[in-house]
């Protein structure tokens, strides 16, 4: 991990287009700016954690339900 020491309005560059400066010091707070292409998605880690928790969680779906809708889907398209 590389750590930096920056002060209010200082930035810091990652390749030509993320930059990230610091916006304000209070205390043990500190408010930093994020500026990034759209498509680079930016979370707070927590948020990021969450977002990855609930792709798992929709990815491993019960199929058994999705199984049995077809099912009848099936016997009522036989039925006619």
């Amino acid at each position: 991990m590389l750590v930096l020491s920056r002060q209010k309005n200082e930035t810091i560059m990652i390749g030509d287009t993320i930059e990230i400066t610091i916006v304000d010091v209070k205390g043990e707070k500190v408010r930093v700016g994020i500026n990034a292409p759209l498509e680079i998605p930016v979370h707070r880690k927590e948020i990021y954690d969450a977002i990855k928790r609930e792709n798992i969680e929709a990815s491993t779906i019960e199929t058994e339900p999705l199984a049995a809708a077809a099912g009848l889907f099936k016997k009522a398209k036989k039925g006619k």
